[in-house]
C-alpha cells in the first residue's frame, strides 16, 4: 500500500455509507405504498425508523468500541451481510410487529457498522485534508437520494414495495461485499499481532471515560443530538409533506434528490471551509442556516419552492454532519475514535429517533405537518446556540477534565 491508497479508502466508505444510509432512508419512499397496500398507520411503520436511530445509537457505540480493538474490516463485513438479510426479511414482513423488527432493529443494527468505523478509519489515514475526506466519505450519503431513493420508487412503480425492498436487499449484498475486501487499516496504524490500530501520535492519552465525561464531549454529544433532532423529521416526511402540499408523486421524489445532491456539494464545501477557516466557525453558522431553512418550508406551495429550499437545505445538513467526527479526533485523538465517535453518533442516533415518529404523529393527529416543521426549527437554531460553548481545540488549549 502507497499513500494514495487513502484515497481507495475514501472511495469504499463513500460507497459504503450510500447503500447502507441510502437502502435504511429509503422508508421514506415506501412509506405511502406500504400504508395503502398494508393499512399499517403512517406513525406504525415510521416508528421503524424510530427503531433504525435507537438501534443505530447502541450499535454505533458497539461497533466503534470493536473497531478499536480489531480494526474495520470484521465490522463493516458483519454490516454487509446483515443489512442484506434485514432488507430480505423486512420484503416478506406479514405483520407491522415483524417488519418493525427486521427493518427497524436490523437494518439500524447493520447501517451503524458503516459509519462510525469508516469513518474513524479515514481520520486515521489523513493528516492533512482530513474535514475534506471525512466529508467525502459521508458524501456517499448525499448521493443516496440521487440513487437509492428514484431507484426504490421505480421499482415500486414497476412491480410493488415487497419486489422492491426485496430488490434493493440482494443490491446492497453485490455492491457491499466485495467493497470490504478494499478496506484496510493504514501502515502506521496496524499492529504487528492482532491487526488493531496502534495509539496515534496525536492521541491526548485520555481513557474512555475521561473522554466522556469532557466538557468537550458533552457539547459535542449535545450539538450533535440537536442537529438530527432537527432535521430527521423534515428530511424523512419530506416526500410525504410535498405531496401533500400538491406536488406529484415522482416530483416530491425529486425533492428528496434534489436534498442528496445540494449535500454532496454541501459536504465539499464545508469540508474545504473547515479546513481553512477552522471547524466551530463552519459548523456553527451551518446549524444556524438549517434552522432558518427549516422554517422557511412552512412557506413552501409550490415544485419550485421546494427545490430551491431543498438546495439549502440538503447543502447545510450534508455540510455540517461530518465535522462531528473531525472535531472528535482533533479534541481526543485516535486511539479511542471509534468509541467516542460511536457514542457521539448514539446521542446523534437518539436525536434522528425522534423525527420521524413525531412527524407520523402530528400527521395522524392534526392531518398537517406544520408543527413538525416549527419544532424542528426551534431544536435547529438551539443546536446553533449549544455549538457556540465548543472549547477551544486542543491545538490551542490543552483538554480540560470536568
Amino acid at each position: 500500500m502507497n499513500h494514495s491508497y487513502r484515497w481507495v479508502i475514501v472511495a469504499a466508505g463513500a460507497l459504503m455509507t450510500c447503500v447502507a444510509l441510502g437502502a435504511m432512508f429509503s422508508l421514506a419512499i415506501f412509506l405511502e405504498p406500504m400504508s395503502l397496500d398494508s393499512q399499517w398507520s403512517r406513525a406504525g411503520i415510521s416508528s421503524a425508523m424510530t427503531l433504525n436511530f435507537l438501534v443505530m445509537g447502541v450499535g454505533g457505540f458497539a461497533w466503534g468500541s470493536i473497531y478499536d480493538r480489531v480494526g474495520a474490516r470484521p465490522v463493516v463485513l458483519a454490516g454487509a451481510v446483515l443489512l442484506g438479510l434485514a432488507l430480505v426479511v423486512a420484503s416478506r414482513a406479514n405483520s407491522l410487529l415483524v417488519f418493525q423488527l427486521s427493518y427497524g432493529v436490523i437494518v439500524g443494527l447493520a447501517a451503524s457498522a458503516f459509519f462510525a468505523p469508516m469513518i474513524a478509519l479515514t481520520t486515521a489515514w489523513f493528516d492533512t485534508n482530513r474535514s475534506l475526506a471525512v466529508s467525502l466519505v459521508s458524501a456517499g450519503m448525499g448521493v443516496a437520494p440521487m440513487t437509492i431513493s428514484p431507484f426504490a420508487r421505480w421499482l415500486i412503480s414497476a412491480y410493488d414495495w415487497r419486489t422492491a425492498m426485496f430488490d434493493i436487499g440482494v443490491m446492497a449484498w453485490v455492491l457491499l461485499l466485495p467493497a470490504v475486501l478494499l478496506v484496510r487499516q493504514p501502515p502506521a496504524a496496524t499492529a504487528a499481532s492482532d491487526g488493531a490500530p496502534r495509539p496515534a501520535n496525536d492521541d491526548p492519552g485520555m481513557s474512555v471515560g475521561l473522554a466522556l465525561r469532557s466538557p468537550q464531549f458533552l457539547i459535542l454529544g449535545l450539538t450533535f443530538f440537536a442537529c438530527c433532532a432537527a432535521h430527521s423529521g423534515p428530511i424523512f416526511h419530506m416526500v410525504s409533506y410535498a405531496m401533500a402540499c400538491g406536488v406529484a408523486p415522482m416530483a416530491a421524489v425529486s425533492i428528496y434528490s434534489v436534498e442528496g445532491l445540494a449535500g454532496l456539494g454541501g459536504r465539499l464545501l464545508y469540508g474545504v471551509l473547515a479546513d481553512r477557516l477552522g471547524v466551530k466557525p463552519v459548523l456553527v453558522t451551518g446549524l444556524a442556516i438549517q434552522g432558518l431553512v427549516i422554517a422557511a418550508y412552512l412557506g413552501a406551495g409550490r415544485l419550485e419552492h421546494f427545490y430551491i429550499l431543498a438546495v439549502i437545505f440538503g447543502a447545510t445538513y450534508g455540510g455540517v454532519m461530518p465535522l462531528y467526527a473531525v472535531l472528535a479526533r482533533e479534541y481526543f485523538g485516535g486511539r479511542i475514535i471509534g468509541t467516542v465517535l460511536g457514542a457521539a453518533t448514539m446521542l446523534s442516533s437518539l436525536g434522528m429517533s425522534f423525527g420521524p415518529l413525531a412527524g407520523g404523529m402530528i400527521y395522524d393527529a392534526y392531518a398537517s405537518y406544520s408543527w413538525l416543521f416549527i419544532g424542528s426549527a426551534l431544536v435547529g437554531l438551539g443546536a446553533a446556540g449549544i455549538a457556540i460553548a465548543f472549547p477551544p481545540q486542543p491545538s490551542r488549549q490543552r483538554l480540560q477534565m470536568a
